[in-house]
């Protein structure tokens, strides 16, 4: 049996562009594409922090180091600049795949530059 399991989040990312003419997809900073393991053209999940909205597109590349966050075609109409997203990717994953799985969780300061990266989530306090 597979399980569906989060491969990659990135956290509190904020929207640079909203295109809405360009052929649908998000562009993500190439940079950022290679720390976290997402691959160009990988579905990703978008929940938007701002509006509640939650979409699945798929990654491009944007320029590596420019921070771009670009959710572009029909996407754009649930995205702004400005907004801060949840980016996601996942994996299909066997029994034995995940004995010693842990996903890549990157964090992101007001500027789309990684403040840190770790591979848990804090157990959530009642």
């Amino acid at each position: 049996m597979n399980i569906n399991m989060l491969k990659a989040k990135l956290h509190r990312a904020r929207v640079t562009h909203s295109e809405l003419d360009y052929e649908g997809s998000c562009a993500i900073d190439g940079k950022i594409l290679d720390f976290s393991g997402i691959r160009e053209y990988e579905q990703i999940h978008i929940y938007n922090i701002n509006n509640g909205q939650r979409f699945t597109t798929y990654a491009i590349r944007a320029e590596e180091g420019s921070g771009v966050f670009s959710i572009n075609g029909a996407a754009a109409r649930l995205a702004c600049p400005g907004d801060l997203i949840i980016v996601c990717a996942f994996a299909s994953l066997d029994e034995k795949e995940l004995k010693n799985y842990k996903p890549t969780l990157v964090y992101f300061d007001g500027n789309n530059h990684i403040s840190h990266s770790t591979h848990s989530i804090p157990v959530q306090a009642a």
